[in-house]
Parts: structure tokens; C-alpha cells; sequence
């Protein structure tokens, strides 16, 4: 009975200890249709563990506020107000202040740290540890009816020094090594690939802007020719030469350029945010940028195509990291094949004990491996020349070459992938430059044909020829054809930096 009932208490106890994990449920909300309500501090942080208690039926689906995390972003440091900034030193801001650029460093140095520990298989392991222990025995014994018990104690400690080294695997640490390379060599292309990502969502955003703000110029000309016409319909009508229909019709083109007008500055408000979040900073920063509706282009902007594509591929992010991609899948296939062959390895421990210890070895604890033939007599010292060699695994080595094998050819068919992917962007880009230049060269045209239509008809229907249709059609064709200008050569310049960053030349400020 005695050891019934123990068994039944052990079983209880395990039950209500595998019950306490079914508590961790009350961290989570009751019912999927009361909302949470956590608890928090003082200072509104939200605390982990069971919710607040509730009172009543909460509806309420707004968490609470953490002042920590309230704070407004600060605009980047060294802004001087007024000052207008180019396109060179909103990339400089830029890459000081983008979150994604810290973000790849610190990936590139995680990489490198990588490499460093592949480095450090090379060296020997070498531990210490101490350890102290008690040990007790109970001996009873028996001779001719007699018996005789006795209890014997010791205590004492154990110091021991141990020391790993593999001397010689055919070349696997080192494949591991070179893969290891490769993977940083990797994350520093990232790296670089970062900066120019940055620099061409800057230029642009940089540009759209600039196109924004050409627009807002436009459509203030714009307005101010509906307002002429409009004065111009009113003098004829106070003359008794127009009519109430054409004063009207001028109005109503007023209207129309006016609620242009508010349009065009409201997306030059949405280019210059996007271009604040190209660079990364703050929103609530503010940051004049410097007018570039002087800029010359030419068609020097595109060279030939077959030059652009042979330099490209030698020097793009991507092709250089598919490169890298198939050296390191060759390391691994080296480190794979290593498995087959012997290790040479010298293993060595030395100890000291104190007190009347009885035992042989000591078990490996955290970073010291097991310490074994230890000497109760004081100090002990032990060195081992030793080799291994795989006999059977199961199959496992040969799992692992196949895979590595499998890897390289994957490398291989994504680096010409890469290469036909990056050659047909190159070509695109090329004929998108081509493109726009053309196509501004033909909006400049018909802007100056439409500037010239617009003030023969403005002129003719002052002097009373013409009519108030005849203007207005014009005066809209004249808006027509300048934001065409203008978006044409926004094009042009977005379709050189696109053309820069495919060919990976785009390392600084398009030029």
C-alpha cells in the first residue's frame, strides 16, 4: 500500500506540472471578440504576462500609448535652413541617414565575423575548469553470520586543463574557409548594391520633384493666361464686341486653370515626401531643393549599347554576387568530399587534484570537453596522437556531396540567368534613354508651336478676329504641350540614372 500510494503521488504531481503550461493561455485574449487589455507601467509599457482585468464586455481595440515610442522623428543633423540642397548632397544625406544602409553594413560585418570563425577552426581549443565535489559510500559486508558496515567519505577538488587540435583533413577546413570568404565577399557586394539602390530611389524621387515643381511653375503660367483671356473677353463684352457666352466660357477656363494649379502643388507635396522616405529621413523635415530646369541633356547620355553590356556584367551588384555564389558552392563541394578522408587530430589533458577523490574522469561541462584518466594522487597528465577515419554513416556523406553538387549546378544556372536578366535590363534601359531623349526633342517642338498658336489666337481675338473657343482650345494645348516638356525631360534624366544603376555605374550623383 505503502508503494501504491507513492505512485499515485508522483503521478499527481506530474499532472499539475504539465498543466502549467496550459496557464501560459492566459496571456492570450479570452475570446476572439473581446479585445485585449493588457497590463501595463507606470510609464504605459505593456507588460508581459496575463491580461488587466477587464470590466465588463471591452470593445475598445486601441492599445495603450508607450510614451518611449512617441517621440517624434529628429531631422537629420547639419541641415542648414534656406540653403538649397542639390541632388549630390541629398544623396550624401542619404546614405548617412537611411536605416538600409546601416542595415547592409552591419550585415557585411556579420559576414566577416563569419569568416573569422571559419579561420579560427585552425587554431587549438584550449580549456580550463575546476571542480569541487563531496562523495559518499555505504559498504556492508558479511563474513560467517558477521556482518560489518562502514560509511566512507571524501571531498576534494579537481583542476583540469584540456587542449583540442586538429592538425590535418585534406583541405576541409580550409573549402569551409573559402566558402566563408565568399559569403562575406557577398554581403559586401550587398553592401555596395545598397548604396546604389539608395542613390537611384533618391535621384528619382529627386526628379519627380523636380517635374512636380515644373508642373506648379506651369500651371501658374497657365493661369495667368486664362486670367488674360478672361480680361480680354470682359474688355470686348464692356465694348459691346463679345458676348455673355464668351466671358463665361473664359471664366469657366479660369476655374479650370485655377483647380489645376491646386492639383499641381498638391503633388509637388507627395513627390517632395517620397523623396524624403527615398532618403530615409523624417517626414516632418524640411529641406529646400535646388532648381534643375537648366540642365542641358544630350545625347551623349546613352553610349553604344554592346560596350554598355559587356562593362555591365562585368561589374554589376548581381552578377558579381551570383559569381561569389557559385565559388562558395564549390568550397562546400570540396568541404563535402573532405568528409571521406582521414583527421589527424592531438588531444591532451592535465590535471591536479586535491582531496581523496575516487574518480577516473570528469564530464564536459559548457565549453571543457570531458576530462578522462584523471590521477588521485595529485597531478596527471595525458597526450594523445590520434586518426580517424569514416567507415560508414549510412549514407549521409554521399547525401551531403549530391547536395552540394545539386548546389553548384544551381549556381551555375542562376549566374547565366543573372547574365541574360541583367543584358536584357541593359538593352531596355538603353532604348528607354533613346526614347526620351527623342521624345523631349518633339515636346520642345510642339511647346514652342503651341506658345506660338496660343499668342496668334490671344492677339487676333483682342483685335476681333478669332473667337473665345479658338483661345481657349490653344491656351489648354499650350498646357498640353509644357507639361509634356516637362515630363519628358524628367523621363529622360529617370531613364539615365535607370540606365547607370542597370549598367552599375551608378556610384555617386548622376551626372
Amino acid at each position: 500500500m505503502h508503494r501504491h500510494r507513492n505512485w499515485i503521488e508522483l503521478i499527481a504531481i506530474s499532472s499539475a506540472l504539465a498543466g502549467c503550461a496550459r496557464l501560459a493561455l492566459d496571456m492570450a485574449p479570452d475570446r476572439p471578440d473581446r479585445a485585449w487589455v493588457p497590463d501595463t507601467t507606470a510609464s504605459g509599457e505593456i507588460v508581459p504576462g496575463a491580461p488587466a482585468p477587464e470590466h465588463g464586455a471591452n470593445t475598445d481595440y486601441v492599445l495603450p500609448s508607450n510614451p518611449t515610442l512617441g517621440k517624434t522623428p529628429a531631422a537629420p543633423a547639419g541641415l542648414v535652413s534656406g540653403s538649397a540642397y542639390s541632388l549630390a548632397e541629398l544623396i550624401d544625406i542619404a546614405q548617412s541617414n537611411n536605416p538600409r544602409t546601416r542595415i547592409a553594413w552591419d550585415e557585411a560585418r556579420d559576414a566577416a565575423l563569419a569568416a573569422g570563425i571559419a579561420r579560427s577552426a585552425f587554431l587549438p581549443n584550449l580549456s580550463a575548469g575546476v571542480v569541487g565535489g563531496y562523495q559518499t559510500a555505504h559498504n556492508r559486508n558479511s563474513l560467517l553470520g558477521a556482518s560489518a558496515n562502514s560509511d566512507e567519505t571524501a571531498e576534494g577538488t579537481i583542476s583540469a586543463l584540456s587542449l583540442q587540435w586538429l592538425l590535418f583533413d585534406f583541405g576541409q577546413r580550409s573549402a569551409l574557409l573559402d566558402a566563408a570568404k565568399q559569403g562575406s565577399v557577398i554581403r559586401n557586394i550587398a553592401f555596395t548594391a545598397t548604396h546604389q539602390q539608395v542613390i537611384y530611389k533618391v535621384s528619382l524621387a529627386f526628379y519627380a520633384n523636380a517635374a512636380a515643381q515644373a508642373r506648379v511653375k506651369t500651371a501658374e503660367k497657365a493661369l495667368r493666361n486664362a486670367q488674360d483671356v478672361q480680361a480680354a473677353a470682359e474688355a470686348r463684352y464692356k465694348h459691346g464686341e463679345g458676348t455673355v457666352v464668351d466671358v463665361a466660357e473664359a471664366r469657366q477656363a479660369t476655374a479650370q486653370a485655377k483647380f489645376a494649379q491646386v492639383q499641381a502643388d498638391a503633388t509637388a507635396q507627395d513627390t517632395y515626401l517620397s523623396l524624403l522616405a527615398a532618403m530615409g529621413i523624417s517626414p516632418l523635415a524640411k529641406i529646400k531643393i535646388a532648381d534643375i530646369s537648366n540642365r542641358k541633356l544630350s545625347a551623349a547620355m546613352s553610349g553604344p549599347i554592346e560596350e554598355i553590356v559587356a562593362a555591365a556584367l562585368a561589374r554589376r551588384p548581381d552578377t558579381l554576387t551570383a559569381y561569389a555564389a557559385h565559388e562558395a558552392s564549390l568550397a562546400n563541394l570540396r568541404a563535402a568530399r573532405a568528409e571521406f578522408l582521414p583527421k589527424l587530430f592531438v588531444a591532451g589533458t592535465a590535471s591536479y587534484t586535491t582531496g581523496h577523490f575516487s574518480v577516473t574522469g570528469i564530464p564536459g561541462i559548457a565549453q571543457q570537453p570531458p576530462t578522462y584518466n584523471l590521477s588521485p594522487q595529485g597531478f596527471g597528465a595525458t597526450v594523445l596522437l590520434g586518426i580517424t577515419v569514416p567507415i560508414y554513416d549510412g549514407g549521409t556523406r554521399d547525401a551531403m556531396v549530391e547536395r552540394a553538387r545539386a548546389d553548384v549546378d544551381k549556381a551555375d544556372a542562376t549566374l547565366q540567368e543573372v547574365r541574360d536578366d541583367a543584358t536584357q535590363q541593359i538593352v531596355g534601359a538603353g532604348n528607354a534613354v533613346r526614347t526620351s531623349l527623342s521624345a523631349y526633342a518633339a515636346a520642345q517642338a510642339l511647346s514652342a508651336a503651341a506658345q506660338t498658336t496660343f499668342d496668334a489666337a490671344l492677339q487676333s481675338y483682342r483685335h476681333g478676329v478669332g473667337s473665345i473657343t479658338a483661345v481657349t482650345t490653344a491656351e489648354t494645348q499650350l498646357l498640353l504641350a509644357e507639361n509634356a516638356v516637362t515630363d519628358a525631360y524628367s523621363n529622360a534624366l529617370s531613364a539615365a540614372a535607370t540606365l547607370a544603376l542597370t549598367a552599375g555605374t551608378l556610384g555617386a550623383a548622376p551626372q
